[in-house]
């Protein structure tokens, strides 16, 4: 690879890193601490959804958001040249 190629491929595995964390931060932080008494009027499953958010929710969230970054480098690695 090039040195042009090595900052394009950090530049978007970095946006990917953001996007991704960003979102983990929304569900574990903002919807499981901070909307929890908003989110507590509402109920899934027969539990209030800001409890869910707190003690399930984020969890699950963040493995659908490993297996999307692998796929996401996987394409990116493909795009760059460097897969396995």
């Amino acid at each position: 690879m090039t040195k042009l190629d090595v900052k394009g491929y950090w530049k978007e595995n970095l946006k990917y890193l953001v996007i991704l964390l960003s979102v983990w931060f929304l569900v574990s932080y903002v919807f499981g601490i901070i909307l929890v008494n908003q989110l507590n009027t509402i109920t899934m499953g027969g539990y209030k959804l800001g409890f869910w958010f707190a003690q399930q929710g984020s969890m699950y969230v963040f493995v659908i958001l490993i297996f999307i970054y692998v796929k996401l480098m996987s394409k990116l690695d493909k795009k760059y040249g460097v897969e396995e």
